[in-house]
C-alpha cells in the first residue's frame, strides 16, 4: 500500500453523492426489510424469491453484470459480478437475504416487516442479520460507481437465501460453480462490532457437531413397583452417559478430543486480554451465581478459543401434574460440540461416538442422529485483506478495530475454504446487541451509514495491495 492511499482524506465526491441520497438509500432499505423472507417456513417460500428478485433488481441497478437468481433445489442464490478491474484484486463477498422467524409476535414493539426508525435504531426482522450488509454492500458500489464510473477492485457476489435454514443447498450450489467463483479471497459480511459496539473485525468461529442420542430400555413403560432392582432405566443411563462425557471442571472426557485443537499462542492470548472485557459485569448481566468452564482459560478465550460438549436438550418418562410411577422405555439428549481450529467435525463425531460406546451401560440400546455440522474458521490477523479491512475501519470510525473471536458458527466460511479454496475475511457491522434472531432486532443506523463508507474505503485499501 503506498503511504498516499494510507494517508488519504475522505472522499469528498463520494461523501456529497452519499449525503444527496440518504433518503433514497434509507427507502430501499425499508423496501427490502419489508419483504418476509423466511426461509425455514415453508408458507414463505414466495416471500424468499421476492428477495431473491429485490436483491438482483438493486444490483442490475448500482451497474453490477451477469445478475442471475440462480436455482439451487431451494432457496436461489443471487450471484452477481463486475470485472473490468484490470490487474486489480478479485473478490468474492457473500451475504444472506434470507431471516429467521418472528415469533413471539406479541412482544414486538412494531410489526417486524414493517422498519421503523427511533432513536437511531432501525427496528425490523433481519434489520441487522443481515439485510443491513447487502444494502451496505450495494450501497457502496453505488456511490462509487456513481462517483467515479468504475470500482476499484473485481467484485463477485454471492447472496445466499437459506443461511437462516442450515445452507441446505449452498455447498452443492458451490461446487457447480467452482469456475466463474474464483477469486484471491471472499469476504463474508455477516457479524457485528464488540460489546460496546467498537468496531471489530472477527477472525475465529467455531464449528460444530450436533447430534441426538436415543436410549431405550423395554418397549413400553413398566411399573416401577414392580420391575424397579430389575431393569436399568433409560433416564439414569442416559444422564451416567452424559456425565461421563464431561468433567465436573468443564474438561471434556472424550480421549483424543483435543488432539488437533490449535492452542492459543501469546500473542493470541494478549491480543484477547485487551478486549474491553469485565467477566463480573458479564457474570451479572447473565444472572448466574459464577462463570463456568475449562480450567486454565479466561470467559473469552473458552468463548472464542477452545471447543465445547454441551447437552441442548433433554426429556423422557412422566412429566405431567401428579405422580406416576414408571420406569420410561426411553429418553433422549441434544447434544453439541463447539469446535475449534483444526478440530474436523467428522473426526470429533467419530471420537465421541466410539466413547459413547464405551461408557454407555450394556442393560439398555442406544443410537445416535446426527443432525448437523460445520467446520471451525481462523483468519490470520496480519493477513493482507485483514490489515486492508483494520485500516478501512480505523480511517472512517477514527478507531483502531478489535479482533475477536466469536462462539458461534458461520459454515460458510469452511465451504468457502473447502471448496473453493479461498481464504475469508469477516466483515460485518451489526451491533452487538442487535436482538439477532430475538423480537425487536434492530440495527444502528451510524453503523449502517459509517459501514457505507468503510466498505467503499475497503476496496480502495485492498486495490492498493499488491499480493494476496
Amino acid at each position: 500500500m503506498s503511504e498516499a492511499t494510507a494517508n488519504a482524506g475522505p472522499d469528498s465526491a463520494l461523501e456529497r453523492f452519499l449525503d444527496d441520497t440518504k433518503d433514497a438509500r434509507l427507502e430501499s432499505f425499508k423496501a427490502l426489510l419489508r419483504i418476509a423472507s423466511i426461509s425455514g417456513i415453508p408458507a414463505h417460500a414466495a416471500d424468499c424469491r421476492i428477495a431473491a428478485e429485490f436483491v438482483a433488481a438493486d444490483l442490475r441497478g448500482v451497474g453490477m453484470e451477469h445478475v442471475e437468481v440462480s436455482e439451487t433445489g431451494g432457496h436461489p442464490v443471487v450471484y452477481a459480478d463486475w470485472l473490468h478491474a484490470a490487474g486489480a484484486p478479485m473478490v468474492l463477498v457473500y451475504c444472506h437475504y434470507d431471516v429467521q422467524p418472528v415469533d413471539p409476535l406479541d412482544v414486538w414493539e412494531s410489526p417486524p416487516f414493517v422498519p421503523v426508525v427511533k432513536d437511531g435504531q432501525m427496528l425490523a426482522r433481519g434489520a441487522s442479520d443481515c439485510k443491513c450488509h447487502v444494502s451496505m454492500h450495494l450501497r457502496a458500489i453505488e456511490a462509487l460507481m456513481r462517483t467515479r464510473g468504475a470500482l476499484p477492485v473485481n467484485l463477485k457476489f454471492v447472496i445466499e437465501g437459506e443461511e437462516e435454514s442450515s445452507s441446505i443447498h449452498l455447498d452443492a450450489w458451490l461446487e457447480a460453480n467452482k469456475d466463474r467463483l474464483k477469486a484471491d479471497f471472499a469476504v463474508i459480511s455477516d457479524t457485528g462490532f464488540f460489546e460496546g459496539n467498537l468496531p471489530a473485525i472477527t477472525v475465529g468461529l467455531r464449528g460444530l457437531v450436533y447430534f441426538q442420542l436415543d436410549v431405550t430400555g423395554s418397549t413400553i413403560d413398566l411399573h416401577s413397583g414392580g420391575y424397579g432392582g430389575a431393569v436399568d432405566n433409560p433416564i439414569n443411563a442416559l444422564c451416567a452417559i452424559v456425565a461421563a462425557l464431561k468433567g465436573p471442571d468443564g474438561r471434556i472426557r472424550v480421549p483424543g478430543f483435543y488432539d488437533d485443537v490449535v492452542e492459543l499462542t501469546a500473542r493470541d492470548r494478549a491480543a484477547l486480554a485487551r478486549l474491553p472485557f469485565d467477566e463480573e459485569e458479564y457474570r451479572k448481566s447473565l444472572g448466574v451465581p459464577a462463570l463456568h468452564g475449562e480450567p486454565g482459560y479466561t470467559a473469552l478465550e473458552r468463548i472464542g478459543a477452545r471447543p465445547t460438549l454441551d447437552v441442548c436438550g433433554i426429556w423422557g418418562g412422566f412429566e405431567g401434574e401428579g405422580p406416576k410411577t414408571i420406569i420410561p422405555a426411553h429418553a433422549h439428549a441434544k447434544i453439541s460440540c463447539r469446535l475449534v481450529a483444526n478440530q474436523d467435525p467428522e473426526k470429533i463425531f467419530g471420537l465421541v461416538a466410539r466413547y459413547i460406546e464405551e461408557v454407555a451401560p450394556k442393560s439398555v440400546r442406544y443410537s445416535i442422529q446426527r443432525l448437523g455440522d460445520g467446520k471451525p474458521s481462523l483468519t490470520p490477523i496480519d493477513g493482507p485483506a485483514t490489515q486492508a479491512a483494520a485500516r478501512a475501519l480505523m480511517a472512517t470510525f477514527g478507531a483502531e478495530p478489535l479482533f475477536i473471536r466469536e462462539g458461534g458458527s458461520v459454515p460458510v466460511c469452511a465451504s468457502f475454504e473447502s471448496i473453493l479454496g479461498l481464504s475469508t475475511l469477516l466483515l460485518g457491522f451489526a451491533p452487538p446487541d442487535g436482538r439477532f434472531h430475538a423480537p425487536n432486532e434492530w440495527m444502528s443506523m451510524a453503523n449502517y451509514e459509517m459501514g457505507i463508507r468503510a466498505i467503499s474505503r475497503f476496496w480502495d485499501e485492498v486495490a492498493a495491495v499488491e499480493a494476496f
